[in-house]
């Protein structure tokens, strides 16, 4: 009898895996490729919405955990994944230079807002009226994670790389039973696949579709992140990762030529040197509607959890909200009322009463 089965090893059930294994619990992954929202991720932890000067949602609580997650991840994998890299939000104007300054001035804020501009010195950007730096930031290779973790828990034999099958669940309220798998837990964290489990479908998933490029622009030369109407991400060797667009009607994970060409459209308003596109590729973001994480017990199965809805800040927030699951399973502390999964739960199953 293991103690959970997780499925799904994007970043939500990497994050919590971790926690099992650091409390000595017993556990075995099943998941498949389909979701790609973790792959393809463009990696960035940044405290600050960039659009509108504001702070994320509880990112202190989330650097404070996150940053040393991560540490412990890069030991124990032997790996490369936290990369120290400024952000720079290039202004458009003098009036965002203004609101810069204002936000500046916010609680929360002024520990992540530099009050000294940044003045263009790279000939390859247009950016006359300059930059400003946004503090504590990083890039995680995601897909570096990703793959290194996989190979690690089937190096212990404790993945089944396999698509889950819900109908061979079998729940009692002793343990779940899956094939010839027993485990007290369950905990899906299967990104936008979360629309086909039967158990937790009722939940407001909507998945915004994402599509990313990496450009090789060798007379570049830039190692921060520039921030205009897309991102510029470097990756080294003269590559960059240009992202994101949001589109939500289109659920596939197919890239189209309407979203290279809108990204291409926006970075040629600042970027000045010759660049060749040599990847596009695209995800489902897990995106709910009122910008919060899913997580919780499910209402009829007490052994049932889901962990889901991370959206685009998945690399700040899996290891804040997998710790918060992992207490209310077996601490039996609260999950925090924004992200637990009853603010949907009880309207639902009140209407289909």
């Amino acid at each position: 009898m293991l103690d959970y089965i997780v499925v799904g090893l994007g970043l939500a059930g990497i994050s919590f895996c971790e926690w099992l294994e650091r409390s000595n619990k017993s556990f075995v992954v099943v998941s498949d490729n389909s979701q790609t929202s973790s792959v393809i991720a463009g990696g960035l932890y940044n405290p600050v919405i960039l659009k509108r000067f504001t702070l994320a949602w509880k990112a202190h609580e989330q650097l404070e955990k996150a940053i040393p997650f991560y540490q412990g991840l890069e030991e124990k994998l032997k790996i490369k994944l936290d990369f120290k890299v400024p952000v720079l939000r290039r202004f458009a104007s003098v009036e965002e230079q203004n609101l810069w300054f204002q936000a500046a001035d916010k609680k929360g804020l002024c520990n992540f807002l530099s009050t000294r501009l940044v003045q263009n010195e790279n000939p390859m950007i247009d950016a006359p009226f300059r930059f400003g730096e946004v503090l504590h930031t990083g890039r995680i290779d995601t897909a570096n994670l990703l793959n290194s973790y996989a190979n690690y828990l089937m190096e212990q034999q404790l993945f089944l790389e396999e698509t889950f099958d819900y109908s061979a669940l079998k729940i009692s309220k002793e343990h779940v039973e899956y094939k010839s798998i027993e485990a007290k837990q369950i905990v899906f964290a299967e990104g936008f696949g979360l629309k086909h489990n039967p158990y937790f479908k009722y939940l407001p998933l909507n998945g915004t579709k994402g599509e990313l490029l990496t450009i090789k622009a060798s007379a570049l030369m830039e190692n921060r992140v520039i921030k205009s109407s897309v991102f510029i991400i470097p990756l080294g060797d003269g590559l960059y990762r240009v992202g994101a667009t949001y589109k939500w009607k289109d659920k596939s994970n197919i890239p189209t030529q309407e979203a290279k060409s809108e990204l291409l459209q926006k970075l040629d308003t600042f970027l000045t040197c010759n660049y060749e596109v040599v990847d596009h590729v695209a995800g489902i973001r897990p995106t709910v509607t009122d910008r919060r994480p899913l997580v919780g017990r499910h209402p009829k199965f007490g052994n049932l959890f889901v962990l889901n809805g991370f959206g685009s800040r998945g690399v700040m927030i899996a290891p804040f909200a997998s710790e918060k699951l992992y207490e209310a399973i077996e601490k039996k502390v609260p999950i925090p009322e924004e992200m637990d999964i009853s603010r949907f739960t009880r309207k639902h199953f009140e209407c289909s009463d």
